[in-house]
């Protein structure tokens, strides 16, 4: 009696269940998944919180680098960033009047940042404006300098040469004077007392063309000082007003207006929660 014929299995090859079942399996071994854990909701008071803090941080925001006006539009996007977080919180319902206060100021803020910004262009010029002006009088001056300089040294010299007649007028006076004998011991005494008389009067003569001399000298650096002063006053006005303008445009000048800005919208904030308090509940 003869047996069946052995099946031989190859070798290293073993058995598998069908690959659902397998599928199946694996999920089942999986460790369980969880699900990530969802952020917990800010509360209404925590955002408003925080949302004043950012107002008030930004309303005191200084840019240190010039040109300032390089720094406007990313202030204004965080401004109203911040805003945006605020109103979309869930249990903050913006109404008409918060909204209308709300868009009224950044319109406002943006306007006075943009004239600001167009202020602020003109720096350049300015600087010219004053350079020009600066120059014009240091021309002035010297205008000035040379033309006082000249009239002194003609006053010196005329004031010297009247001088020199006087002095040489007074020492013939003595020699008239002191005269006994000599070249004139045959003039009478009536002809000395005339010659005396006559030296003495252009004595006097030089001594008044010398206060004439004076006098149309002081006339002459009076009227160079009132023409100078005619020309300098507006010069130094212009030179003062373009300083201060350049010393306005190289610190930020929109400081100011945008903590205004803020300080407006936290009042509108503010308001708005109160309005909301004071409805009444379901």
């Amino acid at each position: 009696m003869g047996y069946p014929p052995r099946i031989k299995t190859p070798k290293g090859r073993e058995f598998r269940k069908p690959l659902r079942e397998r599928k199946k399996e694996r999920k089942r071994s999986l460790p369980h998944r969880q699900l990530p854990q969802q952020k917990p909701l800010t509360s209404e008071q925590e955002v408003t919180e925080a949302t004043l803090k950012r107002l008030h941080t930004l309303g005191n925001q200084k840019f240190a680098s010039t040109p300032f006006s390089d720094h406007y539009d990313r202030w204004l996007t965080n401004v109203e960033a911040v805003l945006a977080e605020f109103e979309a919180h869930p249990n903050i319902t913006p109404d008409d009047q918060y909204i209308e206060e709300r868009t009224d100021t950044l319109a406002n803020i943006k306007i006075q940042l943009e004239e600001r910004r167009q202020k602020e262009a003109t720096i350049d010029q300015k600087i010219k404006t004053l350079t020009y002006h600066k120059s014009n009088l240091q021309q002035i001056n010297t205008q000035y300098a040379t033309l006082a300089g000249a009239i002194k040294t003609k006053q010196n010299h005329e004031i010297k040469r009247i001088n020199r007649q006087i002095e040489n007028l007074k020492r013939e006076q003595e020699k008239v004077i002191r005269m006994k004998t000599g070249f004139f011991h045959g003039i009478s005494k009536k002809s000395r007392e005339q010659k005396e008389l006559d030296i003495a009067q252009q004595i006097a003569d030089k001594q008044r063309a010398l206060e004439l001399a004076l006098l149309e000298f002081n006339a002459q650096k009076k009227k160079l000082q009132d023409d100078f002063e005619r020309k300098r006053e507006p010069v130094l006005k212009e030179i003062k007003a373009c300083q201060r303008e350049v010393s306005e445009l190289e610190t930020d000048g929109s400081l100011e207006m945008r903590w205004f800005a803020c300080e407006a919208l936290i009042d509108s904030i503010n308001t708005l929660l109160q309005r909301k308090a004071a409805r009444p509940t379901d």
